[in-house]
């Protein structure tokens, strides 16, 4: 008997990542909601046959208009998942409780009472979790187990799961109280055997004196298992743009071995930066920091200039096929904010089990 094939809607998609891991894992994803142009182009672009519907959520009464979309299309609603705004939670940033983009995740709990999915993912900042005595994460869970979700949270380190980036962040996954509570899936990798950056991105165009092309030829065969993977079904280079810094800041990287940063540079220099994570240098022979939407602080461990989209795409674990829309700083900001997709279909893949087992005690996991 064919499985059936589960429909999956994503609510603050930026351009898909999370999605997109659902769609590699076999759902159909038939709708991507957002209020970034550029964002919902590259949603639209990479997913196949989904919509990307451009609304504001702050205000609740535009549901209609994905109430409206799926009944003319004839579509349930089996997933949900998103990974609505909370800076306010961010370790990153300003700590405001009150931040009123905290309470952006609400139209997710309506969409939820709506439609009630047979399961939502929700993916955020580890605060939501360690701040404000886990104010954000309390609020998450009792909302949606008022809609008869069963809720579970957990921290991911995403080397574990074969991402060569050293990104922690919070997932909820909830299952209908018919359902198997969720059980995350176990670490595939042990620190010995993490993705670095070179095996990673080591293959791409230096571009250490130029550039690039809008569209570029590979220069060599994948150098890794890991090159082989995100290469598949790609013959061209896409969003490799390189930039050359300024002379200051060449002058300065050269001084950085892989792997520091601003710290290492010589004692009369000291006190020229103050952000913690100025002039970073990746380490070839380890995951790279988190990939933020500030694409000035980090840099190639080997070349003096800043990744590019696609390197930071490529540890971010989107394939070489998947191309970014907008302006290179629109680019970067997409790759920034998304889910890696293979952190995210390993999820979806586990999260399978519970959808097709019919909680048959037999099948649990």
């Amino acid at each position: 008997m064919e499985k059936k094939q589960y429909n999956v809607v994503d609510i603050f998609c930026g351009c898909g990542g999370l999605s997109y891991g659902f769609e590699e894992a076999g759902y159909k994803v038939v709708l991507g909601v957002d209020f970034d142009d550029a964002a919902l182009k590259s949603f639209e672009m990479n997913h196949k046959d989904a919509k990307g519907m451009k609304l504001d959520l702050f205000d609740l009464a535009n549901i209609s208009y994905i109430s409206e979309y799926l009944e003319s299309h004839k579509y349930s609603m089996d997933v949900l998942v998103g990974g609505p705004p909370c800076q306010g939670f961010s370790l990153a940033g300003p700590r405001a409780k009150e931040d009123k983009r905290n309470r952006l995740y609400e139209a997710m709990v309506k969409i939820a009472e709506i439609f009630q999915p047979k399961c939502v993912v929700l993916e955020n900042v580890p605060g939501l979790i360690q701040l404000h005595n886990g104010y954000g994460a309390k609020r998450i869970i009792e909302d949606f187990s008022n809609l008869g979700y069963t809720i579970v949270p957990k921290i991911l380190y995403a080397p574990d799961y074969g991402v060569p980036q050293t990104r922690r962040r919070v997932f909820f996954v909830g299952l209908l109280k018919s359902f198997w509570p969720f059980e995350f899936p176990r670490p595939l990798l042990s620190e010995k055997d993490y993705i670095t950056c070179e095996q990673a991105i080591g293959d791409l165009p230096p571009l250490e004196n130029g550039y690039g092309d809008e569209v570029q030829d590979y220069i060599m065969a994948p150098q890794s298992d890991f090159q082989k993977m995100i290469r598949e079904g790609s013959t061209h280079l896409y969003n490799h743009i390189g930039s050359i810094p300024s002379e200051k800041t060449v002058k300065f990287l050269s001084m950085i071995p892989e792997g520091k940063n601003y710290k290492a540079l010589p004692k009369e220099y000291e006190g020229l930066y103050k952000y913690h994570e100025a002039l970073t240098r990746y380490h070839s022979k380890k995951p790279s920091p988190t990939i933020n939407t500030c694409h000035r602080s980090h840099f190639h461990y080997k070349w003096n200039r800043i990744p590019t989209v696609r390197e930071s795409a490529r540890l971010q674990t989107f394939p070489d096929k998947f191309i970014f829309y907008g302006n290179k700083a629109q680019q970067y900001k997409q790759v920034g904010n998304a889910v890696p997709p293979l952190l995210a279909k390993i999820i979806a893949k586990q999260l399978l089990f519970y959808l097709n087992s019919n909680n048959d005690p037999s099948k649990k996991i």
